[in-house]
């Protein structure tokens, strides 16, 4: 696996993915700058070897050259996480942008405009990859986040580099963090999925069932296994047709020896609203107009037991409904329990959206040891597919 260590940078010009697709205000200001951050160390080392550094990311999904998606609106943003003036240019291919790279020195950072300006990205145009291919002397990726679309500046352009091509920090941790928890971690290994649909996250169960100890099992997704074993539950959500899928799971865990822990009491609600009535009930007895919404308080605790046994944790998806301060309580009980692990030097692997958000919603996120920046990067790992952004470097 070719990583930045692989090169030195002097006098040359890095063309780096990125992912820089950060959420704007009304005001076109960053309000969460963390994809910027992951990929600093990544720029800094390039600039510290001597090197100048050639940004190109998308930003949004822009229907044709649209202001409101301008990468523009970002390098003050990005000027201020590197401490390095960001040039910027309005274009990402032609001699305007050709122009902007040649004046390009030592220790300087030009970032293009979007690449989705143009349909050719997405497409995965070879002749788009080639002009692009044209402005730096080293191909990195970067870019967890669009790491499992074949795009042009993913995957297509990698073959333009066939020896100078390397992964940045950001996408070698990101590799190296899933291949630790899915081949390489130290057992029992507990994998937390949460989310409303089994359907989502099939892919992933079937993937790691035979790789790790438990699978704890939250979100919506609880009742379609609840109700699969004969329980009552009420107006929660459930697929229908995976019932039978989810007794196959159950079956096929047994198996393999592996524990599958359902909540065993939740907190439901009459309404889907924040100023619902509720109460707490077991998980098999939810009666007729009540839904649930969050796992109850002895299910944080028999979570919280298995992960105090575990040595690697993996974390996608949230246990209730936590956008809701009354529905909050599991996902911040099960946030709480892995950052004592992780504290007791237990490795803990964080990703998917949502899961992601909570942690930084309730102040997880420097307590456990990674955070992941793409959730369908990550789940494609998970459910052990090769992405194309990965799989061109390694080619």
């Amino acid at each position: 696996m070719k990583t930045l260590n692989d090169f030195n940078f002097e006098n040359k010009k890095a063309l780096i993915r990125v992912d820089f697709n950060v959420p704007l205000n009304d005001a076109f200001e960053v309000t969460d700058n963390t994809r910027i951050q992951a990929a600093k160390p990544t720029i800094i080392k390039i600039l510290e070897d001597g090197g100048s550094c050639i940004l190109m990311s998308h930003l949004g999904r822009p229907k044709a050259k649209e202001d409101n998606f301008s990468l523009r609106h970002i390098v003050s943003s990005v000027t201020e996480v590197l401490g390095v003036q960001v040039k910027f240019v309005d274009d990402c291919i032609g001699s305007t942008v050709e122009e902007a790279v040649a004046n390009l020195k030592s220790g300087e950072v030009l970032l293009l405009e979007n690449l989705r300006f143009y349909p050719e990205e997405k497409a995965g145009d070879v002749a788009f990859a080639e002009q692009l291919s044209k402005l730096g002397d080293v191909y990195v990726n970067d870019a967890f986040g669009t790491a499992h679309r074949a795009h042009a500046s993913t995957a297509i352009i990698a073959q333009f580099f066939p020896e100078n091509k390397c992964f940045g920090n950001l996408l070698a941790t990101e590799i190296e963090s899933i291949d630790k928890v899915l081949n390489n971690s130290e057992k029992p290994v507990t994998a937390i999925l949460g989310g409303a649909k089994v359907s989502s996250k099939i892919g992933v169960i079937e993937n790691i069932i035979e790789k790790v100890d438990h699978i704890i099992v939250g979100g919506g997704m609880t009742f379609t296994f609840i109700k699969a074993l004969g329980g009552t539950i009420g107006n929660s959500l459930v697929e229908d047709d995976k019932l039978v899928l989810a007794l196959e799971i159950l079956a096929k865990a047994k198996e393999n020896n592996t524990e599958i822990h359902l909540p065993v009491d939740a907190i439901i609600a009459d309404a889907f609203s924040s100023d619902a009535n509720t109460q707490v009930v077991d998980t098999n007895e939810i009666p007729d107009g009540w839904m649930g919404l969050d796992c109850g308080p002895k299910t944080v605790e028999k979570f919280a037991e298995v992960i105090a046994k575990s040595k690697t944790i993996l974390w996608n998806g949230p246990l209730g409904v936590f956008e809701m301060e009354k529905f909050a309580q599991g996902t911040i009980g099960l946030g709480n329990a892995i950052a004592e692990a992780t504290k007791n030097g237990v490795f803990s692997l964080v990703g998917g959206g949502d899961s992601v958000a909570a942690v930084k919603q309730f102040g997880f996120a420097d307590k456990v040891s990674y955070v992941s920046t793409g959730g369908g990067a990550m789940l494609e790992m998970l459910e052990g597919k090769t992405l194309p952004g990965i799989e061109a470097i390694l080619k």
